[in-house]
């Protein structure tokens, strides 16, 4: 633990994937003095489809595109792998498929460059305030204990996180998606179109990104407790790709879903990304909503620091405004839909309009409360 030795950081940032990284790069670049601890050694894998608006270009003074595999053109929706319908995305470039070990390592190496103080390998244990600030325990590669302490404290350590309960902030219940992952190498059949399955997973659904020589797939279920039925679905899908129905790597895991509008901030403490139950209950994303709050942590964490009392206030108040005021709509949507998934394809993705306003919504162009109340209203009715 030598590295942190005499260490006393303004601000401690717990977890560097997306959210993580991207508040670390943003308060050193505002001039704060930054720690950025992660329990794993870096570059690390992370299951994740990758996927995310290139909208999120505009909250970085650098060029993201060196993380990017992919450019996505279009979406390709079907029901149990037939009747298919395709859109095609709006603007340049509108969507990016991004490998976690190459985004997250890039935007911690960008907060390095800035002057972040980055240790890997370092897992927090606990947290408490004190007196001036925050005390963190940590322990590092060699097991040795460690406490340090921090002005303010900004939490991202992912949808498993430790650290959000017993602060008391965002869902005293995080509700979960049960998802499973797999990374296929092989030749993809389309490099600029991104697969959405409705009709194979119950209560969910299943992707396909393509990526630099291969693809990634994620399966998930969004409504209910089961757990996906993975190999029989599989069985289906991966066929349809090109591949044996066995084939890839395969990680099991849960996304931390939006699940209604809560406090993220305490006394000099935020919660940022999976850890504050960001994702999109409707479609999965969560890379888009991870970065944003990251940005939007960094420069509330700052304006704090600087004697701006409400700060922190304003930064759960503009989470809830920019990201979870439409993700209340998503989530109705969700409950609908998927409840009556083959209804839903029906009325929802085979629209005229549909593909093109769920490419909007992915690309970041528009948000669920633009189309909530027409399709679950149509929903309804039918279903009724």
């Amino acid at each position: 633990m030598s590295e942190l030795a005499g260490c006393r950081p303004e601000v401690i940032v717990v977890g560097a994937g997306a959210a993580g990284a991207a508040a670390a790069f943003h308060l050193a670049r505002l001039g704060r003095e930054v720690l950025l601890l992660d329990a794993a050694a870096f570059p690390r894998s992370k299951p994740c489809g990758g996927g995310m608006a290139a909208s999120v270009q505009r909250w970085f003074p650098f060029d993201l595109r060196p993380a990017v595999d992919t450019v996505v053109e279009r979406v390709r929706f079907t029901w149990a792998l037939q009747d298919p319908v395709l859109a095609e995305l709006p603007g340049e470039a509108p969507f990016w498929i991004v490998r976690r070990s190459r985004l997250d390592a890039f935007l911690a190496e960008q907060g390095v460059a800035a002057g972040v103080d980055f240790q890997p390998s370092t897992e927090v244990r606990s947290l408490r305030p004190v007196a001036g600030g925050w005390r963190v325990e940590v322990q590092g590669p060699d097991g040795t204990p460690q406490g340090l302490q921090a002005r303010a404290v900004v939490v991202a350590d992912g949808s498993g996180s430790r650290l959000a309960g017993p602060l008391g902030l965002g869902p005293r219940r995080p509700r979960f998606a049960s998802t499973v992952s797999v990374e296929l190498e092989g030749e993809v059949s389309d490099p600029a179109a991104a697969r959405f399955d409705f009709g194979l997973v119950r209560q969910g659904f299943c992707w396909a990104f393509p990526r630099q020589g291969g693809y990634s797939i994620g399966l998930g279920t969004f409504v209910g407790r089961d757990p996906v039925a993975a190999e029989a679905v599989l069985t289906r899908l991966l066929p349809s790709l090109g591949f044996a129905p066995g084939a890839g790597v395969r990680s099991a895991g849960q996304l931390r879903l939006w699940d209604g509008h809560h406090a993220l901030h305490g006394d000099g403490v935020v919660l940022a990304g999976d850890a504050a139950s960001l994702c999109d209950p409707f479609l999965a994303e969560g890379l888009r909503p991870a970065l944003l709050s990251g940005c939007q942590a960094a420069f509330a964490i700052d304006r704090w620091l600087g004697g701006e009392a409400g700060a922190l206030a304003a930064y759960s108040a503009t989470m809830r405004r920019e990201w979870g005021e439409s993700m209340a709509w998503g989530r109705r949507m969700a409950q609908v839909f998927y409840r009556v998934p083959r209804v839903g394809y029906q009325l929802g993705i085979k629209r005229p309009t549909a593909p093109r306003r769920i490419a909007q919504i992915l690309s970041g162009e528009m948000g669920y409360g633009d189309i909530a109340q027409r399709v679950i209203r149509r929903l309804l009715l039918r279903n009724g």
